[in-house]
């Protein structure tokens, strides 16, 4: 049975009059794709803000890598290896693909400021790294050939790939992934889906993945967690919680039974 990378135990968020999160254990297998899915509103996007550490938990603790992370800054919980996409895009539109992709290498190869501005040896020395991590980062999605071309300028299909690339380029241990799908058409979905897939065999990365897209998440997770009105209703193989008769009334809106 595979470790787990990541584990949260009684995780509960409330904004104001809003119980947001209540009580969630979770656990992320390592080198698993662990979907989180739910109805609009279930606190899918909530536990993934709380995992990454922009919204600090109500109650409860969470685990990367066997060790607490529960006061842990956004920040540092990067720099130990854990990377997070958005469901709205953030790339820096003005720049070329590649140096979008170059600033997903900055956080782990920074150098003293002083060698960057006197040109030192070893800061030219650190530019060609980054640029050759870049590069491969582009190659792995296919966009090799986009490298100087301007992010604005790309397809929105595109533009995801470029913030999947550039998630690489800052070499995670644990990739999470909100909304990946979203505004891609059919055929851009497909290939989003095999990226994953690739990205987990190749890497062997962890991945938690938010998506409402069910045909992509039962064709490539290996768990899911199913969340209604944030509480857990459902967790297994995607197999097992097809036929939950609590998911399916959680999404059809019948009864149980």
């Amino acid at each position: 049975m595979a470790s787990s990378i990541l584990t949260t135990s009684g995780v509960s968020v409330r904004f104001g009059g809003v119980q947001a999160l209540a009580d969630v254990h979770f656990e992320a297998a390592t080198g698993e794709v662990t979907a989180i899915i739910g109805p609009n509103g279930a606190g899918k996007t909530t536990l993934l803000n709380v995992i990454s550490g922009m919204v600090p938990p109500s109650h409860g603790s969470l685990a990367f890598e066997g060790q607490s992370i529960t006061s842990m800054p956004p920040h540092k919980r990067a720099e130990r290896g854990m990377v997070r996409t958005f469901q709205n895009l953030e790339i820096f539109s003005n720049m070329t693909v590649l140096e979008n992709v170059t600033m997903g290498c900055h956080g782990r190869l920074a150098i003293p400021a002083w060698h960057s501005l006197l040109r030192t040896p070893r800061s030219r020395r650190l530019e060609d790294e980054i640029r050759r991590e870049a590069l491969v980062a582009l190659d792995f999605v296919g966009m090799s050939e986009l490298a100087e071309a301007t992010a604005k300028d790309l397809p929105f299909g595109k533009q995801r790939l470029l913030e999947l690339a550039r998630a690489l380029a800052a070499r995670p241990r644990l990739l999470l992934l909100d909304e990946p799908a979203a505004g891609l058409n059919i055929a851009e979905t497909q290939v989003l889906a095999d990226l994953i897939v690739r990205i987990r065999d190749t890497y062997k990365l962890s991945v938690i993945l938010v998506e409402h897209d069910m045909e992509l998440v039962m064709r490539i997770s290996d768990s899911i967690l199913v969340l209604c009105f944030g509480q857990t209703i459902s967790r297994g193989t995607p197999a097992q919680v097809q036929k939950d008769p609590k998911v399916i009334a959680a999404y059809l809106g019948g009864d149980e039974d």
